[in-house]
């Protein structure tokens, strides 16, 4: 976009933010509102001083929002070059891959905090997903998924306790602790859907509440065919891109 087109965009959308809100928190939510809706071939951001006379904010303000949107990781700024638009994350549907594989493959660095790791009977749709009776012992984690310093998913994972045994086998990838005792699994169902981050999944995962995430439910099975992993996920929807190549059908 140039200059006139930026400015009339972050006009309609600074128009669509809260009032009530510091200047720099309306720049940094239409900023990000922009480069979500209509920025998808936008790699660089106009400087400081230009949006600063597209909306009539100081420099001082157009600054503390940039170093918001950094912090979300949607900008990075390169000394001397101006702020680029962050990457996105593609991940590839068409292998069988964990979180930490993912994020280690491409440069960034994975964390993660478990909320909850223990055990637990199985409820009637978790004994269902995973083919085995109610009540069943199984392991559950609920992990909230980093890269780097930012929050970009959530999940929540069911495994059955004569798979794995002790939850504190999982001390960050579940798959690298299947790999250990040989139960990495070979294939998986996977559903992904659209869906707004309800108020408790926002906050962990730094978003407003309503914001759009990308729900993602895993069944992951052992050659054998015993199901070994039962996921629910929430990935950013502002972070995330799910890619898979497919060939035609022969006749």
């Amino acid at each position: 976009m140039d200059d006139k087109a930026w400015q009339r965009a972050l006009k309609r959308h600074l128009a669509a933010t809260a009032t009530q809100a510091p200047r720099y928190r309306r720049l940094q939510e239409a900023l990000s509102r922009l480069l979500g809706k209509e920025g998808s071939g936008t790699t660089v951001l106009p400087g400081e001083r230009a949006l600063a006379a597209m909306t009539g904010y100081s420099r001082v303000t157009v600054r503390k929002a940039l170093a918001g949107l950094a912090a979300e990781g949607l900008v990075r700024a390169r000394a001397g070059s101006g702020t680029y638009v962050g990457e996105r994350i593609v991940r590839s549907l068409s292998g069988l891959t964990g979180f930490t594989e993912d994020l280690r493959a491409r440069g960034l660095d994975p964390r993660v905090v478990f909320l909850e790791r223990g055990t637990g009977a199985a409820t009637p749709d978790e004994a269902m997903a995973l083919a085995v009776a109610p009540r069943t012992p199984v392991l559950r984690f609920r992990r909230l998924r980093f890269g780097g310093d930012r929050p970009l998913a959530l999940e929540d994972t069911v495994v059955p306790q004569a798979i794995l045994g002790l939850p504190e086998a999982v001390e960050e990838s579940l798959y690298e602790a299947l790999k250990k005792i040989g139960r990495r699994p070979s294939r998986a169902l996977q559903r992904i859907r659209a869906v707004a981050v309800d108020a408790e999944s926002a906050q962990l995962l730094d978003l407003v509440p309503g914001a759009a995430c990308l729900e993602i439910e895993r069944r992951a099975f052992l050659p054998d065919g015993r199901a070994v992993e039962f996921t629910r996920s929430l990935y950013r929807g502002d972070a995330y891109d799910f890619a898979a190549e497919l060939e035609a059908a022969t006749a």
